[in-house]
């Protein structure tokens, strides 16, 4: 009888496992809970696989940046730079929860760096500074560059203050034409735009002047306020070019001017008094006392009669603004000094 191998016994689903299996699997899952604590525990590090090696040095408390805001304190911090919320009730109470900040519609970007020599910050433009609702910084329009008024030109501050304020205007061709005569009609235009409206217009009734005349609302408040007047036989000739001393009366009777207490001593600055109509002496006298005069070539030359030019207008009424206190001074040899 021949002797066979004896099959291998099958493994039995019913057997333990040993005690050196149970201890390895274990020490297993020991080993792997205690690697997945210690990474959770350390995720502001990140996930580096060397510092499970050699792990670095605990940083202290000054060195550690939070890269994520965490609590409501911290989230609202990153709203708005360099503006701190203050925090009046526990954040854990959304009810209660509440916050100062300022209004964002009333924050505007400082778009200056400046260096605060007290402290080693520098401001950004991150920063903000609040602005006053509604508030806004006076502006004042560049001068209209007209192709007639070079540099040199003698009236051409006067033509400058002016025109940036749209007192006066040129014409379609970027032109002044300052040596062109001005109208009554023009210059009662000048003087509604150049000064305050006192008084409401009244319709007057001269006989030359239209109702549907371009200057007649002009006219009508230059009656209103003082500064023009018509002619005993009910005109008001707005075609007629105005004259130098019609100017100046004007403007001292608009602005009210005294009467200087000896005006025979202010006028003797002119080489041409003799000239000045004697209606006009008084009103002569205030205007120069007062700086409102300006003569060129010649500053003692006064020239009553002579037509008064766009740039002589222009000159006048910027003194009288200056002398009213809205316009600031300018030198110029042109302006008359009283004696």
């Amino acid at each position: 009888m021949t002797n066979m191998r004896p099959s291998d016994p099958k493994s039995s689903q019913t057997n333990t496992l040993g005690f050196d299996e149970f201890i390895g699997i274990l020490v297993a899952f020991t080993t792997i809970g205690f690697i997945l604590f210690w990474s959770f525990s350390r995720r502001d590090s990140g996930w580096n696989i060397t510092s499970l090696v050699s792990p670095s040095p605990t940083p202290s408390a000054s060195s550690i940046t939070p890269v994520i805001p965490t609590t409501p304190e911290q989230q609202l911090s990153f709203i708005i730079p360099g503006v701190k919320p203050t925090v009046t009730r526990s954040p854990t109470d959304e009810n209660t929860f509440k916050d100062e900040l300022p209004p964002v519609s009333n924050l505007s970007p400082d778009p200056l760096q400046t260096e605060d020599p007290s402290s080693s910050q520098t401001r950004t433009t991150e920063q903000y500074s609040v602005i006053p609702p509604g508030e806004k910084l006076p502006t004042i329009p560049p001068p209209l560059a007209f192709t007639d008024v070079p540099a040199e030109f003698w009236g051409r501050r006067f033509i400058d203050v002016l025109s940036s304020r749209a007192i006066i205007k040129g014409f379609p061709d970027y032109s002044f034409r300052p040596n062109q005569p001005v109208t009554r009609a023009e210059f009662a235009a000048i003087v509604q735009q150049a000064f305050d409206k006192r008084h409401g217009g009244t319709a007057t009734n001269f006989k030359d002047v239209a109702a549907e005349f371009w200057a007649t609302p002009a006219i009508n408040q230059a009656l209103s306020t003082g500064f023009l007047k018509g002619y005993p036989d009910t005109t008001f000739k707005p075609q007629q070019k105005i004259p130098r001393v019609q100017v100046l009366v004007a403007l001292a009777s608009g602005l009210n001017l005294k009467v200087p207490p000896s005006p025979a001593k202010v006028l003797s600055v002119y080489k041409d008094v003799k000239d000045i109509p004697k209606y006009a002496l008084d009103k002569v006298a205030a205007a120069t006392e007062n700086g409102l005069v300006v003569n060129y070539p010649d500053p003692q030359v006064f020239a009553p009669n002579q037509e008064a030019t766009r740039a002589e207008v222009a000159a006048m009424v910027h003194q009288a603004l200056v002398r009213m206190g809205k316009l600031p001074s300018i030198k110029s040899q042109s302006i008359v000094t009283a004696r």
